[in-house]
C-alpha cells in the first residue's frame, strides 16, 4: 500500500513544477525565444547545473518514498506510525497550502513572471500583494515547501537536496537583487529597506 503522506507530497511537487513548465512554455510561445526561461548570466548558468538535477530529484524522491517499503529512498519505518505519521500528514497538508500560496504569487506576476534574469530588458518592479512585505515570496514558499518535503520524506537523499536547495535559493535571490538594484536604483533601495528577503521582517 502506498505511503499516503508521501503520495500527497509527490502530487503537490509534480503539480508545482508542472505549472512552472507550463508557464515557461507560455513564455516561449509568446516571445518565440527562451529569454526569461533559460539563464543568460554566467552565475545563473552555473546555478542551473545544480538546480535542474535537484528539481528532478525533488520530483522523483516522494514517488519512490510513496511506493517503496524498504531501502534508502523509502520512508523510515518509525515515521510510518504514531505521532510522526501525524506530523508527516501535517507537513503534506502544509505543502498543499504552499502550492496555493505560490499560485497566488504567480497570478500576481502574470506576464512578468520569469525564471531567469534578463540583462538588458526592463524588469517591472512589483511591490504589492504578496510582494508588499517580502521581496521573494515565491522563493520563500519554495524553501518552506522543501522543508515540508523533508518532513514528509525524512530520508538522507531528501536532506541533501534540501540543504543544496537553500544555498541555491539564497544565491539566486542575492543575484536578482543586485540586478534589480541596478535597474531600479533608489526605488529598489526603498523597497529593500521595508521588506524581508524570503519572509516578512519581524520589526522595522
Amino acid at each position: 500500500m502506498p505511503d499516503l503522506p508521501a503520495l500527497i507530497l509527490a502530487v503537490v511537487v509534480l503539480a508545482y513544477w508542472g505549472r512552472v513548465g507550463a508557464m515557461s512554455a507560455r513564455i516561449r510561445r509568446r516571445t518565440q525565444t527562451l529569454s526569461g526561461v533559460m539563464p543568460e548570466q554566467g552565475l545563473e548558468r552555473f546555478l542551473w547545473l545544480f538546480f535542474v538535477p535537484l528539481v528532478a530529484a525533488w520530483i522523483a524522491l516522494p514517488w519512490f518514498a510513496a511506493l517503496r517499503d524498504a531501502g534508502v529512498l523509502a520512508v523510515p519505518e518509525g515515521a510510518r506510525h504514531g505521532a510522526w505519521l501525524v506530523l508527516r500528514f501535517a507537513a503534506a497538508l502544509a505543502a498543499i497550502a504552499l502550492l496555493v500560496a505560490t499560485i497566488r504569487c504567480w497570478r500576481r506576476m502574470g506576464r512578468h513572471w520569469k525564471m531567469a534574469v534578463t540583462p538588458g530588458e526592463k524588469q517591472v518592479l512589483i511591490t504589492d500583494g504578496p510582494f508588499a512585505r517580502v521581496r521573494h515570496p515565491i522563493y520563500g514558499y519554495q524553501i518552506l515547501l522543501m522543508l515540508a518535503s523533508l518532513g514528509v520524506v525524512p530520508t538522507m537523499p531528501m536532506l541533501v537536496i534540501a540543504l543544496v536547495h537553500v544555498v541555491l535559493m539564497a544565491t539566486k535571490a542575492r543575484n536578482e537583487e543586485s540586478y534589480l538594484h541596478g535597474v531600479h536604483g533608489r526605488d529598489y533601495e526603498v523597497y529593500v529597506a521595508r521588506t524581508g528577503r524570503f519572509f516578512p521582517r519581524l520589526s522595522g
